[in-house]
């Protein structure tokens, strides 16, 4: 049995989480490889897997985000707000009157903050001109916007388990197994199948 250190996982598991929590994205499986970089992906994508399902785990990574969102002020209300403002910037702040892009130092604060995703610059001499900018996914910002306040309007799937991580147990009523039967005679079929 492998030593447990003070948060009740073991120095490798540890190792794991710290690299975890360092990842942008919390890809677990990325996480794996720069902590063990020796892994192959399969395996890392396994053992990735297989850690954030130990109990312990989840608690040091769980107590570890807490502690970094009092340290930062970033919770998932300053999350919430931020993704709403850059939401609804609207995108003639960055156009002056003529329908020219304003030198950045013009721009609104939000476009600077991350909505522009890239500029090219003309220069000559000392002027600076933009010519071309690129725009973050907008799209996606309302795409997390959705997920988090759990209007579930992007969710992929819904997962739904029984004790243990078993299978749902659903009972039927008898109402509710005639209009079955009656849905499957009027589909041309009695026995579930979609031949």
């Amino acid at each position: 049995m492998a030593k447990l250190n003070k948060h009740g996982i073991t120095d490798k598991q540890q190792v794991f989480a710290d690299a975890y929590l360092c990842d942008p994205e919390l890809n677990a499986t990325k996480a794996y490889m720069a902590a063990y970089p020796k892994s192959s992906p399969d395996a890392a994508r396994s053992s990735a897997s297989e850690f954030l399902t130990i109990p312990n785990i989840k608690k040091y990574i769980e107590s570890q985000q807490e502690a970094r969102s009092k340290r930062t002020g970033i919770d998932a209300d300053w999350m919430l707000k931020r993704l709403a403002e850059e939401a609804e910037a609207d995108l003639a702040d960055i156009f002056d009157d003529g329908g020219n892009l304003k030198p950045i130092h013009q721009m609104p604060k939000i476009w600077r903050q991350g909505l522009i995703g890239g500029v090219d610059v003309i220069r000559n001499g000392d002027d600076e001109t933009i010519s071309k900018i690129k725009l973050s996914d907008r799209v996606k910002r309302l795409e997390l916007i959705g997920k988090h306040v759990k209007v579930g309007a992007f969710l992929d799937r819904k997962e739904v388990t029984g004790k243990d991580g078993g299978p749902v147990e659903v009972e039927m009523s008898l109402n509710e197994q005639a209009r079955r039967v009656l849905f499957l005679l009027s589909q041309g079929g009695d026995d579930g199948n979609c031949s």
